[in-house]
């Protein structure tokens, strides 16, 4: 979800489409929420892991 929000953000910014933009900080965003809380040992969403 990192890096789909990483290229999403990188071809808004090259392509001036802010709403390509404003999607790929908002997966940024939200994988790196996910990251620090599955790194912290939280459970997401009644599951430990996602694999």
């Amino acid at each position: 979800m990192i890096l789909l929000g990483v290229i999403l953000l990188l071809i808004g910014w090259i392509t001036h489409i802010s709403i390509i933009s404003t999607v790929g900080t908002i997966l940024l965003v939200v994988g790196l929420v996910l990251l620090l809380l599955g790194s912290a040992g939280r459970g997401i969403g009644g599951r430990r892991w996602y694999y």
